[in-house]
Parts: structure tokens; C-alpha cells; sequence
């Protein structure tokens, strides 16, 4: 599985994570461009790893007493994530950082 380096290409790959913090399965669809398209379960309190092109859109379905309800759609660049965080192994979203990092100015 490579990743194309060229941001700007429509088949460039972005690493993205997903977490499921609610306590009931899901079903994350991500849909993009060029008939691309991922599924995949996510149990309760589990992260998702993808690749994705930049252009895609992520939901997240469960399923209620009326059949499948789509629960929220995400654009793919809010779900992007920074290879490691401060020495650890684990990816972080890259929102989770710049918070982090502003915190840290305002404090300091």
C-alpha cells in the first residue's frame, strides 16, 4: 500500500484516524472521489486507521429500531492524523495537536 507524495494529485493518500467513542458499533463509510470507497466496523471505543483521498467524506452509520441511521458525515481533512505524538507510537488527529500547541503559548 503506497502513499503518492504529491498533495495535489487527485490520488493522493492522506492518513486518517477514527475513534468510536460512543459505546455502540458502527459502520464508517468513507466516499471518494474516482469511485474510492472503504468500509469498515468500528467497535465501541476503537480507532480506525485509513488512507483516503483528500477529497473524501467520511460517515458514520449505526443501525436503530427503523433500520440504518447515518449518525454524522465528516470531511476527511477534520480526520487526518500527525504520525506520532511526543514519543508515542499511537497516531493523534492533527486538531488534537494544535489544540495542545495553543494551549501550551497561552500558558507559557
Amino acid at each position: 500500500m503506497g502513499v503518492l507524495l504529491d498533495a495535489q494529485s487527485p490520488l493522493a493518500q492522506l492518513s486518517c484516524g477514527y475513534r468510536n467513542s460512543s459505546d455502540r458499533m458502527v459502520i464508517v463509510r468513507c466516499l471518494g472521489p474516482q469511485e474510492f470507497f472503504l468500509e469498515r466496523v468500528v467497535f465501541p471505543f476503537e480507532l480506525l486507521s485509513f488512507l483516503a483521498p483528500a477529497d473524501s467524506e467520511v460517515q458514520i452509520w449505526t443501525h436503530g429500531l427503523g433500520g440504518p441511521e447515518l449518525l454524522e458525515s465528516i470531511p476527511v481533512a477534520e480526520l487526518v492524523v500527525e504520525a506520532t505524538h511526543e514519543g508515542g507510537a499511537a497516531p493523534v488527529p492533527l486538531h488534537t495537536l494544535m489544540d495542545e500547541r495553543i494551549q501550551g503559548v497561552q500558558a507559557g
